[in-house]
């Protein structure tokens, strides 16, 4: 598969959501640490009717793609996840930081553009022949998406694919995707 980061799909509708989403996500300068300006999502999820444009137009490309799993990242793809494994007909699976999950984990460790992390996810959670789509709200460096793909296959499931509402491009973190089907509402 070839690694395709569009913005949108080339649709009037789609270029009216990524206008409205751009209006709406905020940046908050330094956090979580100086020199950092974080792309805040809540005013999104605030708008029912943006939310579930958000969510519908985040699970379409995937539609028929036969995903079995969603597989949301802590913790902005949990809320983004849950709707889009509904929307799918598919089953959820939280992909945790260390110590949330109570029954024996899978665990990755990874450097992400601030420090360093882990991702867990349950053992029972995931195996042979299930597809899985991941979620997350922003794609940066890559670091927890290449992890979180990491956990996945280590349970032998196969990752179909990311679904985002935002890639940050100029921190290249696609190029850590390559030959993967990615896609993004907006692109920065």
């Amino acid at each position: 598969m070839t690694s395709r980061v569009p913005s949108t799909e080339a649709t009037p509708h789609a270029l009216d959501l990524e206008a409205e989403l751009r209006r709406t996500i905020r940046d908050i300068p330094d956090f979580p640490k100086p020199g950092i300006v974080f792309k805040d999502i809540t005013p999104v999820l605030l708008d029912a009717a943006l939310f579930r444009r958000t969510i519908r137009a985040m699970a379409a490309p995937f539609a028929s793609d036969g995903i079995t799993h969603v597989a949301g990242i802590e913790s902005r793809g949990f809320i983004l996840g849950a709707p889009i494994a509904l929307e799918l007909d598919a089953a959820f699976v939280p992909i945790r930081k260390p110590g949330k999950l109570p029954a024996l984990v899978e665990r990755v460790d990874y450097a992400l553009e601030y420090g360093i992390d882990a991702l867990e996810v349950h053992r029972d959670a995931l195996g042979s022949g299930q597809r899985v789509l991941l979620v997350d709200d922003v794609l940066a460096t890559g670091g927890t998406a290449v992890a979180a793909c990491e956990v996945i296959e280590r349970l032998g499931a196969e990752v179909a694919g990311f679904t985002l509402l935002m890639v940050l491009s100029f921190l290249e973190g696609s190029k850590r995707l390559t030959g993967r089907r990615v896609r993004s509402l907006v692109t920065y």
